[in-house]
């Protein structure tokens, strides 16, 4: 029976063949797999997916620790850092030509190629590891996102100041339940039009947002900032500050986060225009769009609420009404959220799934799959082990995010603790073995140095996100209300 991509491949793949050209009356590419059709506004709609998540509602509160001058220029230096690395990790996808060598179809793929040893491993830690944090992650606040929906009505009916109380749980398990089905998707290159629908979503409860910062703003009601954001003895002792900022850098770090899935979405595409030219047109649209949107949405969030920002301006209520429109910007969260945690998790599924198909390919629980047909939806092949695999990780990591739900200081420790390695180090010492930049040369000096700002700006940033999470632990409720 017919294998998923990622595993049955040509024989010239298995060969390390290469080929300039593929022939173009086979559906076949260079490597000898299914021909890659995704185009720069595909993988534009999966960087949009991946980049414009939960945490754009979170700047509004980053910006208020920072203040105006530092919550907007490192906001315009992580967007900056961002596109400069993915540039260079785009000219990687092939090895050792960026345009006619051969593919590498994940990160630590690539990380193979070009520096080999021991860093695989720590790349596969560091991306692996992250991107099971963002899919427990984003149950919890999709979960937080639908409770928000429940509450709104509850709110509008018996006031602002009632005692809402709603379970997470609940949500959390239907959200699961959604992925569970979602998850039957084979492949990467068959979520196309799942991130569409996410990027829309994105779009739309960020345009929300900005729309209600803007009405408060131009109604008056503005809230008190400043030029260095909170301030100590009035809205947070020092140690608070302190904290609080770096954990905002972290926030503002993972709104940006998408190196994880780069390699995985530069390998939808075809080849003709070169992967790499369509891959760095793609990142260009998903950066400068997702700055854009997140200088709205944090600056404006900022100046309607002013310090006393919230965590989510939306989940945590800083707007009440109109009820209907909290309502249906809460639901493009979640909607949202289930587009993006497959973006997410298709990398850990064909890695494990790959993983199997190596080690026991005689065995017919994971290497055969089954055709099914589905009303309205025709032909559909499964794989039991696919199944029952993919099953089980949803179950735990929803299980997880049941056991483990502090949203804020999640969101920091993750950007911080992947921001470096993914974003930065990787990216950067590739860079210097493609193009064998000499040492100590001006330009190897500057590479080196970004390294150790980002890795000294990320260790304070983790510092901060625990900090906060151990604060989080403290204090938290498994049920959320208004008091909280």
């Amino acid at each position: 029976m017919k294998g998923f991509n990622t595993e049955h491949e040509h024989p010239a793949a298995e060969s390390g063949d290469v080929y300039e050209v593929s022939d173009p009356t086979k559906n076949v590419d260079d490597d000898g797999r299914e021909k890659r059709t995704g185009t720069w506004l595909t993988a534009s709609a999966h960087i949009i997916t991946a980049v414009i998540g939960s945490g754009v509602l979170s700047l509004a509160w980053a910006i208020a620790q920072l203040g105006w001058i530092a919550g907007t220029l490192i906001l315009v230096i992580f967007s900056f850092i961002t596109y400069f690395t993915s540039m260079m990790l785009a000219d990687c996808y092939r090895a050792p030509d960026p345009v006619t060598g051969k593919r590498n179809y994940t990160y630590m793929d690539v990380v193979r190629s070009y520096l080999g040893g021991r860093k695989v491993q720590l790349c596969g830690v560091a991306q692996y590891g992250n991107l099971i944090g963002i899919t427990v992650g984003y149950t919890i606040t999709a979960s937080i996102s639908l409770v928000a929906v429940g509450k709104a009505n509850c709110f509008h009916k018996k006031g602002h100041e009632a005692d809402c109380t709603i379970s997470n749980y609940p949500y959390m398990a239907v959200f699961g339940i959604i992925q569970i089905i979602l998850s039957q998707i084979p492949n990467f290159h068959k979520l196309s039009f799942l991130s569409l629908m996410a990027a829309v979503m994105s779009f739309t409860y960020a345009t929300i947002g900005i729309g209600l910062a803007i009405a408060t703003v131009a109604g008056g009601k503005v809230g008190k900032t400043n030029m260095t954001g909170t301030v100590v003895g009035v809205d947070v002792t020092a140690a608070q500050k302190i904290w609080r900022s770096f954990q905002a850098v972290g926030d503002i770090a993972f709104a940006y986060a998408f190196s994880t899935v780069l390699i995985e979405i530069q390998d939808t595409l075809k080849s003709s225009p070169a992967e790499n030219k369509s891959m760095k047109r793609a990142s260009l649209v998903g950066v400068s769009t997702t700055t854009f949107f997140y200088i709205l949405c944090g600056c404006l969030g900022y100046a309607a609420f002013g310090n006393k920002a919230p965590g989510d301006f939306l989940t945590d209520f800083g707007f009440y009404e109109p009820f209907w429109l909290i309502d249906f910007a809460n639901a493009c969260i979640a909607f949202h959220l289930i587009g993006a945690y497959q973006v997410f998790a298709q990398p850990i599924f064909q890695f494990v799934e790959k993983r199997c198909n190596r080690n026991w390919p005689d065995n017919k629980f994971i290497t055969s799959e089954y055709s099914v047909n589905i009303p309205f939806l025709g032909k559909f092949n499964i794989s039991l082990f696919r199944l029952v695999w993919r099953t089980a990780y949803v179950v735990i990591t929803t299980v997880v995010a049941m056991i483990f739900p502090f949203f804020n200081a999640i969101l920091g420790l993750i950007g911080a603790a992947s921001f470096w390695p993914l974003t930065v180090y990787f990216p950067v010492e590739m860079h210097i073995a493609q193009t064998k930049v000499k040492k100590y040369s001006p330009r190897w000096i500057g590479l080196k140095m970004l390294c150790w700002v980002c890795l000294i700006v990320s260790l304070l940033a983790a510092a901060g996100s625990i900090a906060g999470l151990i604060s989080s632990v403290k204090t938290y409720k498994p049920f959320r209300t208004i008091h909280e």
